[in-house]
């Protein structure tokens, strides 16, 4: 996935624009660092979901633990 994140078509009419007219003189760091940008905004509210899921998930764990341990007792 992220080796084709230099590829990505889905721009805003503006920033497309933009883009083309700085190919066109040359330049295309901007290019790419607008379609890194679009891949970073893709990507992170999944690593932020991940993260939240790993911690509820290792509270649930835990509580259970101490819930058995009370139970036992």
């Amino acid at each position: 996935m992220m080796g084709k994140a230099n590829v990505a078509l889905a721009q805003c009419a503006m920033c497309r624009a933009t883009v083309e007219n700085n190919v066109s003189s040359g330049e295309t760091s901007v290019g790419a660092g607008l379609n890194y940008g679009i891949m970073y905004l893709f990507a992170a509210p999944y690593v932020l979901a991940m993260i939240v899921g790993y911690f509820w998930y290792k509270n649930s764990k835990k509580r259970k633990l101490q819930t058995s341990k009370f139970q036992n007792s």
